[in-house]
């Protein structure tokens, strides 16, 4: 992680964290209705169908509090949800290919630009990259953007059990040697697989540990 690996006291803390009821607690589909911000939020990005909902699915240990679909867009709000601690976790709408209007696409888009770059209690962004084709354009320009507005984000290469074995590490380092010079980038790149549980137990606890970093109570 940013000064060692992760210690087994905070892997079972990342357990004990996502362990509890988690639900849905609010949807906002405008600057307007966003909820109050509380606690220490967390958001999930990434391009349409690159499994963002399935890891949520896999880190909460629900399997339906995100839906999953396979139409690319079908989250068109920012989702909200709580285990009834300090950490809420919000669901951005993906970004790319989506199925709907482009007015609707422009709408959301907006959205989730005053989200990052103006909610104060965020306190950092996970990027999803499909492993399997890496960073793409569409990427960049979010990570620019998350650059500019000074916003904390790491990285999470999904579907990391659809490449072989031996490519992961690979990929692991291209990846951070890709993201190494920007300025908001967490240095540490998670390779996780929501099918095969991998590296999930790592990201909680590298939550705990931003949880335990702000001051905040599992």
């Amino acid at each position: 992680m940013e000064n060692n690996e992760l210690t087994r006291r905070e892997i079972e803390t990342g357990r004990k964290l996502f362990a509890g009821e988690w639900q849905f607690v609010a949807g906002a589909g405008s600057v307007q209705s966003l909820p109050p911000s509380r606690g220490i939020e967390i958001a999930f990005a990434g391009r349409s169908n690159v499994g963002k909902s399935s890891l949520l699915n896999a880190i909460t240990g629900r399997r339906a509090l995100a839906r999953v679909s396979r139409t690319p867009g079908r989250t068109q709000q920012i989702n909200f949800f709580t285990g009834g601690g300090d950490l809420v976790v919000a669901d951005l709408p993906g970004y790319g290919f989506a199925s709907a209007p482009r007015e609707k696409i422009e709408s959301w888009t907006g959205l989730v630009r005053d989200y990052l770059s103006g909610r104060a209690n965020l306190a950092r962004v996970f990027v999803l990259i499909d492993s399997r084709h890496g960073l793409k354009p569409q990427d960049r320009e979010v990570l620019d953007f998350l650059d500019r507005a000074a916003v904390s984000y790491a990285i999470l290469l999904t579907k990391i059990d659809t490449i072989a074995a031996q490519n992961t590490e690979t990929c692991v380092a291209e990846t951070e040697a890709a993201i190494k010079k920007r300025p908001a980038a967490f240095p540490t790149v998670f390779p996780v697989s929501s099918f095969e549980a991998t590296g999930i137990a790592e990201l909680r606890g590298a939550i705990a540990r931003l949880l335990a970093e702000r001051g905040a109570s599992a």
